[in-house]
């Protein structure tokens, strides 16, 4: 079962965006490994809360232009 954990800022994406994850993931799998693993495959969206994730020693915060409506 072909499976994507994708990890974003809490709120930074929409539903619509979200779906469009899911649906576009979906198909890239399908493209590699054939229709067949289409019912199988999983994608999993979470969302990570502000400060919850960081780099080079710096935690992330999404400033409030950038979050999803």
């Amino acid at each position: 079962m072909p499976f994507a954990n994708f990890k974003t800022p809490e709120g930074a994406l929409s539903k619509t965006q979200k779906e469009e994850i899911v649906h576009r993931t979906t198909a890239m799998f399908a493209e590699y490994f054939g229709e067949a693993v289409r019912p199988y495959t999983m994608v999993l969206i979470e969302e990570v809360k502000d400060g919850g994730y960081g780099r080079a020693d710096e935690v992330y915060e999404v400033p409030e232009a950038w979050r999803a409506g």
